[in-house]
């Protein structure tokens, strides 16, 4: 009952925010979008009780994810807030990470499929993103760099899960991780090389989808075997 009900708040959320992206409305994207996380929160707590340190972790990393998204609503144009976002972020994927390892040492024996195939083209990924936005980063480029790094761990640290826990859960979370990515890399090309047609609803189609996927996997999360604290 939760998940149906949450989810549709959510999916007003999302409609309103996407159309406040295309239609370039301001005022309605500053109230739609401190609400993204903020159901995502109120789901997540009233779904686990944050039993678990799972759970606590991911929590924290909404409340700094909010943290990134009001400090974006408020750059207009100056760049310290768009570094404090940066930085945010940064502790919203560390959290992620952290999250992500609790499952890793519930079974550290069980080895994923083609993992380091998989570590392999996220690196490639991630370095080919950043030498395409070093000649327009400036001063910008280790905290660019350190995020790429960052947000590519919290993805691969996602598919680590991989045999760890249940398969929806695994899924989801995968998949979030995946949307994550996609976001962060619409925001870089269209911040520091080029403007993309439409980036905003893009870049927020991909981020809402993003957090949703990583709390729904969250509530759905089972441990093949429990070795370590939920």
């Amino acid at each position: 009952m939760k998940t149906r009900l949450y989810s549709f708040i959510f999916l007003l959320v999302f409609v309103v925010q996407l159309y406040a992206e295309y239609a370039k409305n301001i005022e309605l994207s500053n109230l739609s979008r401190p609400l993204i996380t903020v159901v995502l929160l109120v789901w997540l707590y009233l779904s686990t009780n944050l039993k678990g340190r799972f759970h606590k972790r991911i929590f924290a990393g909404l409340i700094f994810a909010w943290a990134g998204d009001m400090l974006l609503m408020l750059q207009n144009g100056r760049t310290g807030f768009f570094i404090f976002a940066l930085v945010a972020f940064l502790v919203c994927h560390i959290f992620y990470i952290r999250a992500f390892m609790l499952d890793h040492k519930s079974n550290p024996s069980h080895k994923t499929p083609y993992f380091l195939w998989i570590v392999g083209a996220f690196a490639i990924f991630c370095s080919g993103l950043f030498f395409y936005l070093q000649p327009h980063l400036g001063p910008m480029q280790f905290p660019v760099l350190m995020y790429a790094i960052v947000i590519t761990v919290m993805a691969i640290m996602a598919v680590n899960r991989y045999g760890k826990v249940n398969i929806f859960s695994f899924k989801l979370i995968l998949y979030g991780a995946l949307s994550f990515l996609l976001s962060d890399s619409v925001l870089a090309i269209d911040k520091f090389v080029q403007p993309i047609s439409y980036s905003g609803v893009l870049l927020m189609a991909a981020y809402m989808t993003a957090q949703y996927l990583i709390v729904y996997g969250t509530i759905e999360r089972k441990l093949v075997v429990t070795r370590t604290e939920v």
